[in-house]
């Protein structure tokens, strides 16, 4: 297994339990099993403010500075292949 990164939270996938699944079962490379199982995202319909914010959120929880968490979620989720494109809303 590669170490690669969610293309929806940017979470570190290093073992097979981290990465989602697609609707067959098999493992899907692009998205962690917090963002994607069985082919969908567990999160459907979620903007791009709103992930933007539950990562500053998790950022926080688990230790990382309100304002760092910020800046690093508005300079790395927009780049990431569910996002690509979007501009969040200021």
């Amino acid at each position: 297994m590669h170490n690669s990164i969610c293309q929806s939270c940017v979470m570190p996938m290093y073992h097979l339990a981290d990465f989602g699944t697609n609707k067959d079962g098999t493992v899907n490379r692009e998205y962690c099993h917090h963002c994607y199982l069985n082919g969908n995202f567990n999160d459907q319909g979620i903007t791009l403010e709103q992930k933007i914010e539950k990562n500053i959120s998790l950022a926080e929880k688990m230790g990382m500075p309100r304002e760092e968490a910020t800046i690093l979620a508005h300079s790395t989720l927009p780049t990431l292949k569910r996002w690509k494109g979007l501009k969040p809303i200021e």
